[in-house]
Parts: C-alpha cells; structure tokens; sequence
C-alpha cells in the first residue's frame, strides 16, 4: 500500500514529473501514476486506482494556466479549494452552475460545486482553482471565467475529478500545480512548461516529505 498515490494527467507531464521525483518517490514509498486527460478520465482513473492500490492520499501534480496576473508564469502553487466549472445549463455568459440551480454533483454528500483540498505545510497557497472541460482559447474566455469566479486564480482539467473520487473514498487529496501559461493565450512560445514542470517538482518532494515525516 503506498504511502502517497502521485497522479499527473499526460505523460509529458509524468515523465518530467518522475524523473525530478525519482528519488523521494522511492525513499517515501509513493507511486506514480497517469490520471487521465480531461476531468472525466481523472475522476474514473482515479477511483480504479485508488481501489486497486488503497493509498494513503492522493497528490495530484502538472501544469495549469493562470487566469489574470496574480501568479507569475513558471512559478508552482498548492491549491486550498477547487471548483468544477461548465457542469450545469448554457454556455457563455448564459452558464449557470449546478451550485446556482440548486443541483448537487453527488447528493448524498451535498457536493455540488466546489470541494476543499488540502495544502501542505509551508507550500504556497494560491487559493481557488477552477477545473474546466475546456481550457480558455483566448483572453475573453478567461476573462469571463475570471468575473464568475474572481477568487479562482488558475485553471486546469482535471483536479475536480482527482478531488471528488478522492472524497467519495474518504482520502486527504493535495494539488500543486505549476503556471506554465496565461490562460486563454495559446501561443506555445509564451509558455514555460519546463519551468513549471520543475518549479512544481520541487513543491512536491516538500509535500512527500511531509507525509513521510507526519506518518512516522
């Protein structure tokens, strides 16, 4: 049973992930695994994993892109709150979440919109992020993501899934996630994916450690 279940959504983002992490993935006795692309392979991924294995946690790592100019490109943060977004009625400005309608995501637990993570001890708390079924194409699908949720301060397309398994399964989930881009900019050349990739890398050998040192 490993200490920590590590979940990174491609494997562009598992391989630069394992081989920064080599090493406290092994001295804490954590395994790596791929989580899916996109909320719903994650939540589905996860929930088989964590079936299969019976990890301990869950720590969910990769990139994200920034809504507005709160946090720098390449830098990594952990996240205290995730809210699903684009699960609900309309599109654009005529969206409206499941929370606003009343509706729960799964009722026996009342979750509806938005889950609590946690964030490990001295890491960078960036606050609220935003899980997506589709990443922003231009800077006014950010901004409008931004206006309905202006505490969100990134978005990415799978911590909701990892989450809400993770919470049906009764597991403490963490995620740290590195600011490869702007949201809503699609030109590659702006992003600094490595940068992030490494920056995130180093948040998460503080998180194992932690959990290695809470567990003893």
């Amino acid at each position: 049973m490993p200490l920590c279940l590590v979940l990174t959504p491609t494997s562009l983002e598992k391989q630069a992930l394992d081989t920064c992490l080599a090493d406290d993935l092994r001295r804490h006795e954590c395994r790596s695994e791929l989580c899916g692309f996109g909320p719903i392979a994650a939540a589905a991924r996860t929930s088989q994993l964590i079936a299969d294995l019976k990890p301990a946690r869950i720590l969910l790592i990769g990139i994200a892109g920034g809504l507005g100019d709160h946090l720098p490109v390449g830098a990594a943060y952990g996240f205290d709150r995730v809210v699903s977004y684009q699960i609900g009625v309309g599109e654009a400005d005529l969206f409206r979440g499941g929370g606003e309608l009343g509706w729960s995501q799964w009722a026996p637990g009342d979750i509806a919109d938005s889950l609590d993570l946690s964030v490990g001890e001295g890491l960078a708390n960036a606050g609220t992020l935003l899980t997506c079924c589709a990443a922003s194409a231009n800077a006014a699908e950010a901004d409008r993501k931004a206006a309905r949720h202006p505490d969100a301060r990134a978005e990415d397309m799978e911590a909701f899934g990892v989450a809400l398994a993770a919470r049906l399964a009764g597991l403490p989930v963490e995620i740290i996630r590195g600011v490869s881009n702007r949201a809503g900019d699609r030109d590659k050349d702006n992003w600094r994916i490595d940068e992030a990739l490494t920056a995130a890398a180093e948040l998460a050998a503080s998180a194992i450690a932690c959990y290695s040192d809470s567990s003893n």
